[in-house]
């Protein structure tokens, strides 16, 4: 008996075993979709934060390039969630939740996956320097080499991580201002830069709140920030982004007297009830989805769609 409990001792733990690959083509490509984050698309919008800033977003080459750019940005996005889906599939099986991801549960093969996402990094660029402009597929090349370096060990590190998922974000609002040849406002990068910051680690925070007291984090790192941390982080990127959207407000603005009113500095006020009704949900540890914040807020919906409606009264001179 005493052998065969050394003997069990010994013996390393099982790993979890892949899964056979699960269904024909039809489930193949709706694994892939699937791994591709279609929800997390609606992130790639940003690409007309620029142009519309500019008040260049209404016309037909505008709106062409626009689109190509949101599609090339979503291929790109869509080969980092492949490669790192494929990377993590072994520890995806032995998690609760994400062992239900297509590449964790057989439905997609891990060298597929690796395959297409290789793919879609490689055409992605490619097709931007054909279609585009070379300082776009720079920038799609630099936007799939950083989040390839967070997926293998950037979100490892202490506060880099923050700082990669916060220039995905900028660089989303950037590229539709490349793409048209726009320049872009010192006051416009500072604003979505820090607005971007404020809310991933408002998200951050919710899921420190949620996870408090708990076992098996989703996010190693998670143990190692603090939630009075990541707090101060959140409220000082909140600051500056209302900081940067008042200045930028008033030096853009022009003449205030062009139009019925001064709208762009009027849409102040509704940037910060924004800002200040999304800090509810953070403050709340319930920021951890902001996609479902913004989409379900009934407020926050009405306010963004004031500041919405003074923003464009403002670029038309209205």
């Amino acid at each position: 008996m005493r052998e065969v409990a050394l003997h069990a001792q010994r013996t390393p733990p099982r790993r979890p075993v892949p899964p056979p690959v699960k269904g024909g083509p039809g489930a193949l490509l709706k694994g892939l979709i699937r791994t591709a984050r279609p929800k997390q698309w609606v992130k790639n919008i940003l690409v007309i934060a620029a142009p519309a800033a500019a008040g260049r977003l209404f016309s037909v080459h505008a709106l062409a390039q626009l689109a190509l750019v949101f599609a090339l940005f979503t291929a790109c996005a869509a080969a980092v969630y492949l490669i790192n889906d494929a990377r993590d599939a072994e520890a995806d099986r032995a998690h609760p939740v994400k062992r239900r991801r297509p590449v964790a549960a057989g439905q997609v093969p891990v060298p597929v996956a690796y395959a297409v996402g290789g793919a879609l990094a490689v055409l992605g660029p490619a097709a931007a320097a054909r279609l585009t402009s070379p300082a776009v597929a720079a920038l799609l090349m630099a936007y799939v080499g950083m989040q390839l370096a967070y997926c293998v060990s950037l979100k490892h590190v202490l506060v880099v991580d923050l700082a990669v998922v916060t220039t995905g974000f900028l660089m989303r609002a950037m590229v539709g201002g490349l793409a048209l040849g726009i320049p872009l406002s010192r006051w416009f990068l500072i604003t979505t830069g820090f607005g971007a910051l404020f809310m991933v680690s408002a998200k951050r925070y919710s899921e420190a709140v949620q996870m408090a007291g708990k076992a098996g984090a989703t996010r190693a790192l998670l143990t190692e920030y603090t939630t009075g941390y990541l707090r101060f982080v959140w409220q000082l990127a909140a600051g500056v982004a209302v900081l940067g959207y008042c200045l930028w407000a008033l030096e853009e603005g022009g003449d205030p007297h062009t139009g019925v009113l001064p709208w762009r500095q009027l849409s102040m006020v509704a940037f910060t009830l924004a800002i200040l009704r999304y800090a509810v949900f953070a403050d709340r540890g319930t920021a951890g989805e902001p996609e479902d914040v913004v989409l379900h807020d009934r407020a926050l919906a009405v306010i963004g769609l004031v500041w919405l409606a003074m923003y464009g009264l403002a670029v038309a001179n209205w």
